[in-house]
């Protein structure tokens, strides 16, 4: 769809017979989902290769790529979301954009809650403050034009920013949970925040598990722009009676793994963004490094964390860090229960978001283990879907507040605003 604008082509028949008609101005139609939506699906073909530029300046190419379908998917299917949930009008909406998925976040929790919401404002990242900026200058514009909601994007201090907040219908959040706690207490009683955290994502490798496919899928999910993700997984949970094929498959696939710069569409692993995931990955392999099978080393000043895999026995109190890094913690287990009592841990339960489970027999079938959603045989990035909610039940990984009250669970900022207060 290349316009808002019904027209009779030339030699169209009409139904009196005629073929043409007298010129009339053409009109446009109003601004709807309908015609804003292809517009802006438009606008970001047309500027794919600007945004895959400014997306490189912190993500690896490939997964810039992937951000830019996954952000056409997501705004193709907001009129279903929206017809779905029925969102009631918002008069203002503040969003702390993360400091990754630019463009994905920024359609998310700007572009589509615009076509609810009288206006937007978003707070960039800090860190990112001026990729973040690039991706509104290309793209604001163009919302704007097809008569689209009002987004204020600019860089200002978490303190400026939190009096827009207290002046919102709703606030999304996205960061540590402690930090959203300090927000929620600056809100008025009747404002809405959704907070967005993350969790360890476990996968489980069970004893039906195919070795060498699921090589391949704890790569995909462990090395998702260098490890800089959420939905990333932080533990490998592998079943005794496979450890032995699976271990030594994945030190070879991580020796192969390319390392290089961020813009080259064959790098796997680049230097990091965040200074202080090299720094507290460089302290937690320090701190285990007896059971470094496979890399371990990093580059500080380059901010390089060599791909690495560690083999650890069964630990009950052993919680892994977010490693927003390029490492492959496995743990090896004797027997399901192991994984459903870990994953009842107050730790876990208050982190949960999705379990990932190949080959465990004793799993199949079940929606949730404590707080985590459970993805059989997928892996987190194939079952995200922008139009959908996010994430599991533990409320550090996500949930939503109202009237004092918040409530873990997976979001989606138009369901919620689809639920009326009270209920």
């Amino acid at each position: 769809m290349r316009s808002g604008v019904i027209e009779a082509g030339l030699g169209t028949a009409f139904p009196d017979g005629s073929t043409d008609r007298p010129a009339y101005p053409a009109r446009p139609l109003p601004a709807t989902t309908e015609t804003i939506v292809p517009g802006i699906v438009d606008a970001l073909l047309r500027n794919r290769d600007a945004l895959h530029s400014v997306l490189t300046r912190v993500a690896t190419a490939e997964a810039a790529t992937d951000e830019l379908f996954r952000s056409m998917r997501a705004l193709s299917g907001a009129p279903w979301e929206l017809l779905r949930n029925s969102p009631h009008r918002l008069g203002r909406l503040a969003t702390f954009l993360p400091s990754n998925n630019l463009l994905y976040s920024y359609v998310l929790f700007g572009v589509i809650p615009s076509l609810y919401t009288d206006e937007v404002r978003i707070r960039p990242s800090a860190r990112v403050a001026p990729a973040a900026m690039a991706v509104h200058e290309i793209l604001g514009p163009q919302l704007r034009g097809l008569g689209g909601g009002r987004i204020i994007m600019a860089p200002s201090s978490q303190r400026e920013f939190l009096a827009d907040c207290a002046r919102s219908d709703a606030v999304v959040f996205t960061g540590q949970p402690d930090n959203g706690a300090a927000v929620a207490a600056r809100l008025p009683a009747d404002a809405m925040l959704l907070t967005f955290g993350s969790g360890p994502n476990p996968l489980v490798v069970g004893p039906e598990a195919d070795p060498e496919a699921i090589c391949r899928t704890v790569l995909d999910a462990r090395l998702y722009n260098s490890g800089q993700d959420c939905l990333c997984t932080d533990i490998v949970l592998v079943h005794r009676s496979l450890v032995g094929e699976v271990v030594p498959r994945l030190a070879d696939a991580l020796s192969g793994v390319r390392v290089g710069d961020r813009r080259d569409p064959g790098t796997r692993v680049a230097p990091l963004v965040y200074p202080d995931a090299v720094e507290d990955a460089a302290g937690f392999l320090a701190a285990h490094r007896e059971f470094t099978v496979q890399g371990g080393e990093v580059d500080v000043a380059r901010h390089i964390v060599e791909p690495t895999l560690l083999h650890l026995p069964w630990q009950d109190a052993f919680h892994p860090p977010e490693f927003f890094s390029p490492v492959v913690c496995v743990m090896e287990y004797d027997d399901h229960g192991q994984i459903t009592r870990w994953l009842h841990s107050p730790e876990e339960t208050a982190r949960g978001m999705y379990v990932q489970v190949f080959g465990e027999p004793a799993l199949a079938g079940a929606a949730r283990v404590s707080t985590s959603v459970v993805c059989h045989e997928r892996i987190t990035f194939d079952v995200e879907d922008g139009n959908k909610p996010f994430g599991g039940f533990g409320p550090r990984a996500g949930s939503v507040r109202r009237h004092g009250t918040a409530t873990g669970r997976p979001l989606l900022l138009s369901a919620e605003a689809g639920i009326r207060a009270g209920s």
